[in-house]
């Protein structure tokens, strides 16, 4: 099918065991006829799923409704356990502009979509990034802070906490984040030990939050039995792949342990290996599927 707009999405799902249900939401976004699957990984440790598909506007909005319906459907927060923070089945929802969109059309796209989810669901709906309505749900990290049962203690009493659509209450599907956004990379650097507390140490030395690398969210986790620093890179103009990895290599090396080798999770845009390569990062199963443009220029849109 043919259509001049083209939006990615990167929803992620608190799930990453079941096949069975990642297998329904995958049925979930393939039913859109006018949207293409990309990419889908699942890790058991994290215990969660990453998408990457692209289509039209209207038909994103479709593939959104079905497969956070799906997820709520499987996915029940009130058992969910995995390393990673989370708030909901359908954890978080991001829009891209791609091809003849604006971030103001998927800022409205956001909107429309999170009151449908609201409205039809009954899910509480946060808007962040570029669609966020009020600075506390600005960063993703503090929408999710303390997970899904913190969040189910404060939801009606913190003003901070409250939706932006939909009640304030939880049921077992969660919470919803959705929102328009650019460009994310989402990047893992596995270290050569079994202690998560170097993993901490450098995620905590490198993040912005803490006065680090700009735009450059990072946690320490343990994952697949070694120390993993997961991290989004917001920006990957201000701070680079490669720039991270530096980095991390130089606080390693003073608690004398070493990257073993990085990750991508979901895909990256052409421009964020000028100056590298897959080599020089560490990336283990990297090829040319998980850049943006090479599934583009084979799109029939």
């Amino acid at each position: 099918m043919m259509n001049d707009k083209l939006i990615e999405c990167v929803p992620n799902f608190s799930e990453g065991r079941d096949r069975s249900v990642i297998e329904a939401i995958r049925e979930a976004i393939v039913q859109e006829g006018d949207c293409e699957l990309w990419d889908y990984s699942a890790d058991a440790d994290h215990n969660r799923s990453v998408f990457t598909f692209a289509g039209s506007p209207q038909a994103v909005e479709n593939a959104v409704l079905r497969f956070t319906r799906t997820a709520a459907q499987f996915i029940n927060m009130e058992t969910h356990e995995g390393v990673h923070p989370c708030i909901g089945a359908t954890d978080v929802i991001p829009f891209v502009p791609l091809k003849n969109t604006s971030m103001e059309e998927c800022v409205q796209l956001s909107e429309t979509v999170g009151k449908r989810i609201a409205d039809e669901l009954e899910l509480p709906v946060y808007l962040y990034a570029k669609s966020a309505k009020t600075p506390a749900h600005q960063r993703l990290a503090d929408i999710r802070r303390g997970g899904y049962h913190r969040l189910k203690e404060v939801i009606a009493i913190d003003p901070d906490r409250a939706p932006d659509f939909g009640p304030r209450r939880l049921n077992t599907a969660g919470g919803v984040s959705i929102g328009a956004r650019d460009f994310l990379i989402a990047f893992n650097v596995y270290l050569n030990c079994t202690d998560p507390a170097p993993a901490r140490m450098i995620a905590r030395k490198i993040r912005e939050s803490s006065g680090g690398l700009p735009g450059l969210q990072a946690i320490g986790l343990m994952v697949n039995g070694y120390a993993q620093v997961s991290m989004n890179l917001l920006d990957y103009h201000k701070t680079s792949m490669k720039t991270v990895i530096e980095a991390i290599a130089k606080e390693s090396a003073r608690l004398d342990v070493n990257p073993l080798y990085t990750e991508l999770i979901g895909m990256l845009p052409q421009a964020a290996l000028s100056g590298t390569d897959p080599e020089e990062l560490l990336l283990r199963d990297f090829s040319p599927e998980k850049i943006i443009e090479s599934k583009m220029s084979g799109i029939r849109y």
